[in-house]
């Protein structure tokens, strides 16, 4: 029986300044839980019993009297019980139904699996109908640059940029050096079926191709034996007459008269050019 006087002896000793740090505590926590009754306003421990501060009914929460709305991003907006002129005109105003046509949606079909598929990154950069799954990048997939294109199979610009349909490309920096032009990359495919466009078979590229190379070859050696030429005169500059004189017509008695336009004809003895004229 003595514990409650000892309680109530306590509290009249205590000062002004822990009695105030207790009330405020106490509000602290009065504060903090009604916070939470607003924030999981169904997470009571008594279900039985409504909670009075916070009441949610549509995004709409009554608290103390005053209702707010949820807006969803974190916050409450205070609902007004005497809106506007203009908020009650456009709470009044119907929301017009959007009339756009759904756009429906093309798919296209993989041509090694044939799947339907509505994008895919060949499909997007080449324009060609695979999808991701099938796609090999470093088998039939594979990427070609435009100097190679050229080289190996034949194939001028206005192949590649102006016949129909014109082949898409994609841009890299160039890995010799970053100075250098951008590359421009081709799909192997593509550029395998535009050189069958240009020649029309196989057979006809790989005899162009033969052909190229033989006379690169005879090239190669005319320009070797005149290299070689040239050599050798500068070695034996002795044996080789290197002054150019200019060729000098003679004529001698070759000269003809005809008739018919009054005019004659002389004939060079030597090289056999010929020149007609006339007399005054």
């Amino acid at each position: 029986m003595s514990k409650p006087n000892d309680s109530s002896s306590k509290q009249e000793n205590l000062s002004d300044y822990q009695r105030r740090r207790i009330e405020e505590n106490r509000q602290k926590a009065i504060n903090l839980r009604q916070a939470r009754l607003l924030t999981h306003p169904y997470n009571s421990s008594d279900r039985k019993q409504p909670t009075e501060t916070a009441v949610s009914v549509n995004n709409v929460i009554k608290v103390s009297g005053t209702k707010y709305v949820d807006s969803g991003g974190g916050f409450l907006i205070e609902q007004r019980t005497n809106p506007t002129e203009e908020e009650a005109k456009q709470q009044e105003e119907p929301v017009p139904e959007s009339d756009a046509v759904p756009v429906p949606i093309e798919y296209d079909e993989c041509l090694e699996c044939g799947d339907r598929f509505a994008d895919s990154y060949l499909l997007t950069t080449f324009d060609y109908s695979v999808c991701d799954a099938c796609r090999e990048p470093d088998g039939q997939h594979s990427l070609i640059t435009r100097t190679e294109a050229k080289q190996e199979y034949l194939l001028k610009d206005c192949d590649l940029d102006r016949r129909e349909p014109v082949l898409k490309f994609i841009s890299r920096k160039n890995p010799h050096n970053v100075r250098w032009g951008e590359m421009k990359l081709y799909l192997h495919l593509q550029i395998e079926k535009r050189a069958l466009e240009v020649w029309g078979s196989e057979e006809k590229l790989m005899r162009e191709k033969e052909e190229r190379e033989e006379k690169r070859e005879v090239a190669k050696v005319k320009k070797y034996n005149k290299r070689l030429k040239e050599l050798r005169m500068d070695v034996r500059s002795s044996l080789y007459d290197k002054t150019v004189q200019a060729h000098v017509h003679s004529y001698g008695d070759s000269e003809v008269y005809n008739e018919a336009d009054d005019t004659y004809t002389r004939s060079c003895e030597t090289c056999g050019h010929s020149e007609t004229y006339e007399k005054m």
